[in-house]
Order: structure tokens, then C-alpha cells, then sequence
């Protein structure tokens, strides 16, 4: 049985919660805290966002992703399935926060930047949107996947997941600026008062960010700019 000091520090080890290839960012291989802070359980939390066969987000640009913001089905992680990293029971979720408009532009961005703090102060589902949080089968400690799409959590409170299974569908709620999908273990259900436990993924391939080939990792944290797909 782990001690509350080892059930801190000792990594979870997940799967990683997806098919199909992903973009890394805000890695904890890159820096930790990964989000730049410690609030909310982000310590080691990790960004993944959908991309196609060639690495694009998105297939389409044209003026709105220069000057204005973009409709959330434009992009390719919208939608797409999310499935349980680990096996557990889930112990807290929040639904029908709207998707709202994704943004590329520098101009889209600048002003939903100044509203961050603002977000901060109407609380946990202003920032992490719809959510989903597992308690771990196997040792102390919660896993939450964040921004996911609204209406397409298919789990309840006290249900058993198991690995594989899927519960909900990225999407793009809360502080996410396209959809994409956040995900983080920590040492508490309630996502203001949790504190990060470090990560690592199973079974993966990595496309690094420079350079060519790939390479099959057994287990570890990905690298930021990487792209990843489940083995």
C-alpha cells in the first residue's frame, strides 16, 4: 500500500486515451509545472491535439483563421472519440458547457488571453469546461480528461471504466482555444484543491518534433511538439 508521499511522487502509468495520431503540447518533458502553474492539478498535466496523415490540425485555412475565429468542426480533434486511460470508477464529471469557437489568429487570441482571469474567477468548469474524472483501480489517486465535447459524456458518476472503453468525444470547452485534450493524475477529486502527479504513457509510437523516423516506446512522457499514436 502506498504512503500519501509515494502515491504523490511515484508516476501513473496510462494508456494513452485515443486512436490515431496526436500532437504533444505543454509536455512535462519540455518543463514542470507543464502549464506554467501549479493551480488546479496542472503540474503534469499534458495537452494532446488531433491532427490528420500530415500533421495539420486543421485541412482548411482561409481568412477566418487569419483574422477571426473558427468553427470547432473545422478542426481534426473535434469530435473524435476519447477513451479511458485507465481502469478505474468515475468519481466526477460536468457536462453541457458549450463548445465554443476555436482561434488561430493572433487577433482572436489577444483578447481571449485578457479574459483568463476572469475565467479563473467563475471557476472550475470556466476553465476546464466538461470534464471527466476516474478514481484509479489500482493504487491511490484520480485521472481527469478536460475540454471534452458537450453532450458526449456516455459514463455516470460511479460507473466502472475499464481501459479502452470510451466515455466522451474531444471538444473544445472551458480555457481551450481549439479542441484538443487535457489530461492530468492528481492526488484529489476536486480539481481546486488537487495537486499533479507525474505521468507516464504506455505502448506508444513518437514522431519526434525534428527530425525523421520514429521510435516505439514501451514507456515514458513524449516529448513536446511530438506526434504520438497508440501502438
Amino acid at each position: 500500500m502506498m504512503g500519501p508521499v509515494e502515491a504523490r511522487t511515484s508516476p501513473v502509468l496510462l494508456t494513452l486515451p485515443f486512436t490515431r495520431r496526436w500532437l504533444v503540447r505543454n509536455s512535462p518533458a519540455r518543463r514542470v509545472p507543464s502549464h506554467g502553474v501549479d493551480l488546479l492539478g496542472q503540474r503534469y498535466a499534458i495537452d494532446f491535439v488531433g491532427v490528420d496523415d500530415r500533421g495539420r490540425t486543421a485541412p482548411r485555412r482561409d481568412w477566418r483563421s487569419l483574422l477571426a475565429t473558427e468553427p470547432p468542426e473545422r478542426f481534426v480533434a473535434f469530435g473524435r472519440p476519447i477513451l479511458a486511460p485507465v481502469a478505474g470508477t468515475v468519481v466526477g464529471l460536468h457536462d453541457g458547457v458549450p463548445d465554443h469557437a476555436a482561434r488561430r489568429s493572433q487577433l482572436a487570441l489577444i483578447p481571449y488571453a485578457l479574459g483568463q482571469a476572469a475565467r479563473l474567477r467563475r471557476g472550475v468548469a470556466a476553465i476546464a469546461g466538461n470534464y471527466l474524472i476516474i478514481a484509479l483501480d489500482d493504487r491511490p489517486g484520480y485521472v481527469a480528461m478536460v475540454h471534452l465535447r458537450s453532450g458526449s459524456i456516455r459514463v455516470g458518476v460511479g460507473d466502472a471504466v475499464t481501459v479502452g472503453q470510451q466515455v466522451a468525444e474531444c471538444g473544445n470547452s472551458g480555457n481551450s482555444t481549439q479542441p484538443h485534450l487535457h489530461i492530468q493524475a492528481m492526488d484529489s477529486a476536486d480539481l481546486s484543491v488537487a495537486q499533479g502527479i507525474p505521468m507516464l504513457f504506455r505502448d506508444f509510437r513518437e514522431h519526434p518534433r525534428r527530425g525523421s523516423g520514429c521510435r516505439e516506446r514501451g514507456a515514458g512522457m513524449p516529448g513536446e511538439g511530438a506526434i504520438v499514436e497508440p501502438i
